[in-house]
């Protein structure tokens, strides 16, 4: 629950208001010109910036606004810190630390997703999608969210990770534990303790079984002279799993909903797949999933707004990407749009890593849709859930073919 309903989203902004998770974009086109940078007290306190250049400047501004807790929700009131053996997360580098350890813990994720890896991964990406939509193509209908989007960038960050397909559901459980479900603070410490534990028995594992994967790679890597804590290997690969699973799906899912609720738009690029990078582009800009938050490291005033040592300010790139002072046709989805320098993947130092491998799973999961299903629409009086917080996109989207 989020308490008492939202009056003054100026004052009392709140990012898990049903509302808000359903339908942002009116909000943010108010806040943008009467409240700029929003303030709440809710959920710990934090500021909500909702333009494109404020957006930006914190982004690019490590000194004054860290990335020691880029979390939405604050840790749990009885919250104590424990070692990965005993289910612990201590840190998620590269995305929740600063330089210098930022520089060099980045420096070790981007081989693995490089367009040459990606490249390999396009075609078991692909293969999967196929493989998706066979099982209820026939069927006539299906969810594009559950049954689809949500199905994909798990097994693929899976593999990249070394671990059993199997386990997707689970790790889909735990993600969404401690993404979607952030305000529940048991289910969160709980899905988080569940995920450490089991990323601590493989990278214990690594050790002595090495295989293929970025896991066993971290374990054997050398930094200064000296093997990789257990809490970097560990770290690393926790965030690849998070940030890998519900970001993409969401991103894959809002994708789908989209083109099943525009037929125009749905048609066009059945008829010039041409437009498929421009229309991913867009569709991230549009949609994008993601809010990352920043912590005050000093007292400052920021656009007229008094912040303070140990505040949360949220950086909201999907208000940003919505923003008319940047965007013609800001609140459009214009799939042939030529200048386009969203922030769907973050700004400054902490620029997405994985977005290789994000885009192409966007672009691989619509064109392999679009392929044996190009006519779909959400029925009507079908209910369309969406899930918000830290991550919004749809968590449910029936739609029939034909």
């Amino acid at each position: 629950m989020t308490g008492n309903p939202v009056t003054d989203w100026a004052r009392d902004y709140d990012i898990f208001d049903p509302d808000y998770v359903g339908d942002p974009f009116l909000i943010w086109d108010d806040l943008r010109t009467n409240c700029p940078v929003a303030h709440t007290e809710r959920w710990g306190g934090s500021w909500l910036p909702t333009t494109y250049a404020d957006v930006m400047a914190i982004s690019h501004d490590i000194a004054r606004f860290s990335s020691s807790d880029v979390g939405v929700m604050p840790p749990a009131a009885d919250a104590e810190e424990k070692p990965p053996s005993a289910g612990g997360i201590p840190v998620l580098p590269p995305i929740s630390v600063d330089p210098p350890e930022h520089t060099w813990t980045r420096r070790l994720m981007l081989p693995w997703f490089s367009h040459r890896r990606v490249e390999e991964l396009e075609v078991i990406t692909r293969d999967l999608c196929r493989g998706l939509v066979d099982g209820f193509v026939a069927d006539g209908r299906a969810d594009a969210a559950a049954d689809y989007a949500q199905q994909i960038p798990v097994r693929i960050i899976s593999m990249v990770l070394g671990v059993p397909e199997e386990m997707s559901d689970t790790f889909t459980g735990w993600v969404r534990d401690v993404l979607e479900f952030a305000h529940d603070e048991r289910r969160r410490e709980a899905g988080a303790e569940a995920l450490g534990l089991y990323l601590y028995e493989q990278v214990q594992r690594r050790k002595t079984e090495p295989g293929d994967d970025l896991i066993s790679e971290l374990v054997h890597t050398e930094h200064e002279g000296e093997l990789l804590s257990d809490e970097i290997v560990l770290g690393i690969a926790a965030l690849t799993l998070i940030a890998g699973v519900d970001t993409t799906w969401s991103a894959i899912g809002s994708s789908m909903w989209h083109l099943a609720t525009h037929e125009a738009d749905r048609r066009r690029l059945v008829a010039e797949p041409e437009l498929m990078p421009t229309a991913v582009e867009e569709l991230l800009r549009a949609y994008s999933p993601v809010t990352m938050a920043r912590v005050v490291t000093e007292d400052v005033e920021f656009q007229g707004c008094p912040m303070h040592a140990g505040d949360k300010v949220l950086l909201n790139f999907p208000a940003a990407n919505r923003d008319p002072a940047v965007f013609e046709r800001a609140d459009e989805v214009v799939l042939d749009r030529q200048i386009n320098r969203h922030l769907a993947f973050g700004a400054g130092i902490h620029r997405c890593a994985g977005s290789n491998l994000a885009r192409m799973e966007v672009r691989v999961a619509i064109e392999e849709w679009l392929r044996q299903i190009p006519e779909f629409s959400v029925p009507e009086g079908a209910e369309v859930t969406w899930a918000g917080g830290q991550v919004r996109g749809p968590r449910s989207v029936p739609v029939v073919f034909g």
